[in-house]
């Protein structure tokens, strides 16, 4: 649709919509037009601030790959519902624009330092315990962020943390809550329990239950939902070829770069400070006393060692070392700038307090010449060439992408190559498919459904795509052959499964009415016992744990109480619980860890009304 209407959008079909949107305007008035064009690329506003239409695909884009990487790759990306992941993308939007603006409205706040801290101690970003900025940008790319997007979101994170944190601190709980807990806590369980192996090999299937199987769940038998695209890749390096530098530029480049060299001074001083305890006069008297010190003969490496107030060079007589201009205050740089080798200056006030300042020698710049600097400052003007150049051709295949049909006239302006990809679903592939901005283009309705060109998306700074779509390979029914062997596994699993779960309900049902004696064996198995069982008890199935400590304590010795569990294969496990420990009183280390603990349970208890209650007086519309 978008194609035919920028191909016609000189004629009487574009006329004709200017007289569609005439009509409508009469009927419906301005406003709802307006309204309905304001909105259109959002998604949500959340007290006034809006939720673009991108954040959302972005997000549902982001929800998608971490679905798949925890069902894992064999997993049906074409299974998952569109609907549903919007719609909790979004509503996690909302969560967090409510949670900034609750962040913001209460003053929280942090430095740019500080996030850069965070940047550069992340482990992720860095090589051999160092931040790398290449390594930076290979993680963040692969995200789907730029470093603008990537220090924004970051900057949100860290200001939800510091709400976060600030309420679920504010969490107490008191003696008795703790003292309950630790009884609930290191209460142990004596119990017995008896497997019932599910028999899958025993169970006979019939072709018509694992047709009626196959129709029935029709939706999970479905081939993915992918898509091949023709793209053209601009790369910054290609155009390094394609420029050159003409001589009298670099001459240019050469002057300037040694017009900046300039001479090194070393430096000593003496510093005596203005502050609090030592008023400008005080401090104006000491350099005064140090100077008439120095007039009668005394050094001033020992007046330095003896009187300086600057730490970092006291010790070594007042040595600044070496440094060119711009590096100290304008006042002790000028001073400095005066003086001839081995003289000392008058006292000189700076921001610090007043100095004594001695000039212990001069470097004069060591100029390389042209030769040495050739190749830099050759690569420096080709590297400025090749800028312009990318930025324009970028601006050129957007363009020329936007008005053409298909990929092949702006190919041939820009002298590129067509590439095609391998089919790929929405938790992308392999290479540029990898790519999350990749991957939202091509299966956004534009490119996909109306079949236009994408627009220009930055893979990194020094490429960028256009794509298309060649073929869409929408989700087909896979033939019940092809999927008979693994619903005929599953079928026969869950029968087995059945029928171990009614045999341990009458043995269950034996063993509470006595007709079955509660240490018998049972079809030549002993009861398993375990005594003084807890809760994170090893060799025993989590699943088996969680069951037993939900069970109801036993009425007296011989009336233990029995519950079942279904183990991952399909079998079932008969547990008899024969008794009940109460726990020992708990140390203070060990009250000390509960009431951390509950706190926490309880900040974060506290947290989560903060933030309904941020979500019930909020302005919520949804687009």
């Amino acid at each position: 649709m978008l194609q035919n209407i920028r191909d016609n959008s000189q004629g009487w079909i574009a006329k004709t919509i200017i007289g569609v949107i005439v009509v409508l305007m009469a009927l419906t008035g301005f406003d709802a037009i307006f309204q309905a064009t304001t909105h259109k690329n959002e998604a949500a506003q959340v007290n006034g601030d809006a939720i673009s239409q991108n954040d959302l695909s972005q997000a549902v884009d982001m929800q998608r790959r971490q679905l798949m990487q925890q069902l894992g790759k064999d997993f049906d990306a074409s299974l998952l519902d569109e609907k549903m992941l919007r719609e909790s993308a979004l509503k996690g939007l909302i969560d967090r624009k409510l949670l900034l603006q609750g962040a913001q409205g209460s003053k929280f706040a942090f430095s740019e330092a500080a996030l850069d801290q965070v940047i550069l101690q992340t482990p992720e970003f860095q090589v051999d315990g160092k931040f790398s900025p290449e390594r930076f940008d290979q993680v963040i790319r692969q995200l789907g962020y730029s470093r603008m997007q990537f220090r924004q979101m970051l900057a949100q994170e860290m200001l939800i943390g510091q709400l976060r944190a600030g309420l679920a601190g504010s969490g107490f709980v008191t003696d008795a809550q703790v003292l309950a807990f630790a009884r609930l806590e290191k209460q142990t369980r004596d119990f017995a329990s008896l497997t019932i192996k599910a028999d899958p090999a025993a169970v006979k299937l019939t072709d018509d239950e694992v047709k009626a199987y196959y129709d029935e769940h029709a939706k999970e038998f479905m081939t993915p939902d992918q898509v091949v695209i023709d793209y053209l890749e601009l790369k910054k390096a290609s155009f390094f070829d394609q420029v050159s530098v003409k001589d009298e530029d670099l001459q240019a480049a050469y002057q300037k770069e040694i017009a900046n060299l300039s001479e090194q001074r070393r430096a000593a001083h003496i510093l005596i400070e203005v502050n609090d305890k030592t008023t400008e006069a005080q401090a104006k008297a000491k350099i005064e006393d140090i100077q008439a010190r120095l007039a009668k003969g005394e050094t001033f490496e020992a007046l330095a060692k003896e009187f300086s107030q600057d730490p970092g060079s006291a010790n070594n007589g007042g040595d600044l070392g070496y440094a060119g201009p711009g590096v100290y205050d304008p006042a002790f740089e000028k001073a400095l700038y005066s003086l001839a080798k081995d003289q000392v200056s008058e006292p000189v006030r700076t921001d610090f307090g007043f100095h004594l300042i001695k000039l212990l020698g001069v470097e004069a710049p060591e100029v390389p010449t042209f030769a040495s600097l050739q190749g830099k400052l050759t690569r420096e003007l080709k590297t400025q060439q090749v800028e312009q150049r990318f930025v324009e051709a970028t601006k050129q295949l957007e363009d020329a992408s936007f008005e053409a049909s298909d990929l092949a006239q702006p190919a041939q302006d820009l002298k590129l190559t067509v590439h095609t990809s391998k089919p790929f679903g929405r938790d992308g592939g392999e290479g540029i498919t990898a790519n999350r901005a990749v991957i939202t283009a091509a299966f956004s309705p534009e490119v996909l459904d109306e079949g236009a060109n994408s627009t220009a998306i930055e893979l990194d700074p020094e490429t960028v795509v256009v794509l298309r779509a060649k073929e869409h390979l929408k989700p087909a029914q896979l033939p019940l052959e092809e999927v008979a062997g693994p619903i005929r596994a599953q079928l026969a699993k869950e029968h087995a499964s059945a029928a171990a779960k009614t045999k341990a309900d009458e043995l269950i049902a034996s063993l509470r009415d006595g007709k079955t004696a509660l240490n018998a064996a049972i079809d030549g198995q002993n009861w398993k016992v375990t005594e003084a069982a807890t809760r994170a008890q090893e060799g025993v199935d989590p699943t088996v744990l969680q069951a037993l400590f939900r069970m109801p304590k036993p009425t007296a010795k011989d009336k233990p109480t029995f519950t079942s569990v279904t183990l991952p294969d399909g079998s079932l496990m008969v547990v008899r619980l024969n008794g009940v420990n109460d726990a020992a009183t708990p140390t203070e280390e060990e009250k000390a860890q509960y009431r951390r603990f509950l706190a926490s349970r309880v900040g974060q208890q506290d947290f989560a009304a903060y933030r309904k209650q941020l979500e019930s007086e909020a302005d919520i519309k949804r687009y």
